[in-house]
């Protein structure tokens, strides 16, 4: 049960219930309220024309003695000025809620002729009255009476009246609330069955409708965890026509499929590269060494010192690539990019450094010298000649472009040059033209500080690297 309402399908089905059933019942509520008002409006009118009709019996001149008070099943009083009732429907055999419960007419003990004694022609209700008039009416309230046999609900309404010849009496009649209780009871009966059959169709179609557009996320989850099982970053999940969230969401699960297949394969290249890499200035110090065991007079000290060299630059740059690859952020550091430039060039043959004085970029010193460090030694590998190094200010970003005279980089292996262990000379040994991880190490290092590292054709002909990063930041 817990893993059915842990569904999503299962929580949007019952949330629609929910918030059906809410609206329903607030308004089913305002129904039946609204309709017993407007039935007990209606009864109350029905009860005033009755008790009007009758004060305008007595208000022309017809003595409560001899009203006609039997062609109406509803209900009437007639009382006087002191609570007596004086008069009243022939089949009244019970009454409640008017304040009188007398059903059986008594001689009135107050005066017909005018004088009313000591109550200055003042009705029950405080309206002064003269003789003829009708008073306002006034819902009493909800009553029973029987009639005839018959008990039901009624609703009285008072209307006083003083007579011609000075009676003040006060007319109640009452009118049936049979059509409203029917009609509320009728109302609330449809309710009671209409409701949970509409919200059983409420939630049977949001359930469908949920499952359809679920469909396509199930197919989703079903493939990825055929993916994580299989391991096969090239397969791709289904991706709905529907051009909707879940078809935006299937595209994105794909790129980043994409992206991790390309991370994974990158990284194993990498890891076959580097034991590549690894193998021979190893298997060369090893050599040696076992050389030297055997004849110690054959020993190359110069050759095993040169190797693990080799063997310590290749480790530093790998370490490097793997700091940069998890995301390390660089030094915020205030860096001089002309002085580390000229610090770079300084005691190598051929280089030249010219540009603006200062040039300060915030970032990493020691990566920043190790981009330079490599932009030379590529440079240097490639030059005829001379290598120039220029820096200066482009707006708010700092440059510092490293040319050369050699032969240039042709446009198809621009981009191919950054990947790592990448060497265009397949002929250039490892001795002289390094791991090939120079240059991917400048462009992951120029990124990570938010800049960019690009090689066009120098004026010289040869090649021309322009790295360009974001100028201090005031």
């Amino acid at each position: 049960m817990s893993r059915l309402f842990a569904s999503v399908r299962a929580r949007a089905t019952l949330a629609a219930t929910l918030v059906v059933a809410v609206a329903l019942v607030a308004a089913g509520s305002a129904v039946l309220l609204s309709l017993r008002s407007n039935l007990l409006g209606e009864a109350g009118t029905q009860a005033e024309r009755s008790a009007r009709d009758v004060a305008t019996s007595l208000a022309v001149g017809t003595r409560y003695t001899e009203l006609n008070l039997d062609d109406d099943d509803r209900p009437v009083q007639v009382v006087d000025e002191a609570g007596t009732l004086v008069a009243a429907s022939e089949d009244l055999e019970r009454i409640t809620g008017t304040g009188v419960d007398a059903v059986t007419p008594q001689p009135s003990a107050s005066p017909s002729d005018g004088d009313d004694g000591d109550d200055d022609g003042d009705d029950d209700s405080g309206e002064s009255l003269e003789a003829g008039e009708i008073g306002e009416p006034a819902t009493v309230g909800d009553g029973t009476a029987t009639v005839d046999g018959d008990t039901e609900d009624y609703r009285f309404v008072a209307v006083p009246v003083e007579t011609r010849g000075g009676d003040q009496l006060t007319v109640y009649a009452g009118a049936p609330l049979s059509a409203e209780h029917g009609a509320v009871n009728t109302a609330l009966t449809v309710m009671l069955i209409g409701f949970p059959l509409l919200l059983a169709v409420v939630a049977w179609v949001t359930w469908l409708v949920t499952r359809r557009a679920l469909r396509p996320v199930e197919g989703i989850r079903r493939e990825m965890a055929a993916i994580t099982a299989s391991e096969d970053l090239a397969r791709r999940v289904p991706v709905p026509g529907t051009h909707d969230e879940v078809a935006r969401l299937a595209t994105t699960t794909n790129q980043t499929l994409a992206a991790l297949e390309s991370s994974v394969e990158r990284q194993r290249r990498f890891v076959a590269d580097a034991s590549h890499e690894l193998r021979s200035p190893i298997a060369s110090l090893r050599t040696q060494l076992e050389v030297a065991a055997a004849h110690p007079e054959l020993l190359d000290l110069d050759g095993a010192v040169e190797d693990t060299v080799r063997l310590q630059r290749l480790a530093a740059d790998l370490l490097l690539l793997a700091r940069l690859d998890a995301g390390e952020r660089p030094a915020d550091a205030r860096v001089d990019l002309a002085a580390l430039a000229r610090e770079a060039a300084g005691g190598r043959t051929g280089v030249s450094v010219r540009g603006d004085a200062a040039v300060h970029v915030a970032g990493s010193r020691g990566q920043l010298g190790r981009v330079l460090a490599n932009l030379l030694d590529n440079a240097q590998r490639h030059a005829r000649s001379a290598v120039e190094v220029t820096v200066r200010r482009d707006g708010e970003a700092a440059v510092v472009a490293v040319a050369d005279d050699g032969e240039g980089v042709p446009a198809a292996d621009r981009e191919r040059i950054f990947e790592r262990f990448v060497r265009l000379d397949a002929a250039r040994s490892r001795d002289d033209g390094g791991a090939g991880l120079g240059l991917a190490i400048a462009r992951d290092v120029a990124v990570r500080h938010g800049g960019t590292l690009t090689v066009h054709d120098a004026p010289a002909g040869g090649a021309l690297f322009e790295l360009r990063l974001p100028g201090e930041r005031a």
